[in-house]
């Protein structure tokens, strides 16, 4: 009960995160919390609750700041999982 609470208050607060896809050539993640892992053809996050992981070619991430993460390349694939049920 007080996991659903927190979690519409996270939701009607918009704590949560946020991602803005342009094409298959820009990913912006808002509210970025760690890269885990990061190569020119995959990238790894954990971004609140959320392990996001990015494939592609010619991956770079760059503007990393506390309001979220840019990646750029050639994305072919994303991938989400919350954090606790990951598989690798």
């Amino acid at each position: 009960m007080l996991e659903e609470f927190l979690e519409k208050t996270r939701n009607a607060m918009c704590l949560g995160c946020n991602i803005f896809i342009e094409g298959n050539r820009t990913v912006t993640i808002e509210k970025c919390r760690r890269i885990e892992e990061c190569s020119d053809v995959f990238i790894s996050l954990i971004s609140d609750n959320m392990i996001i992981r990015i494939w592609g070619s010619n991956l770079r991430a760059s503007n990393y700041s506390t309001e979220g993460l840019v990646i750029n390349g050639t994305v072919s694939q994303i991938e989400f999982a919350e954090k606790g049920t990951e598989r690798r």
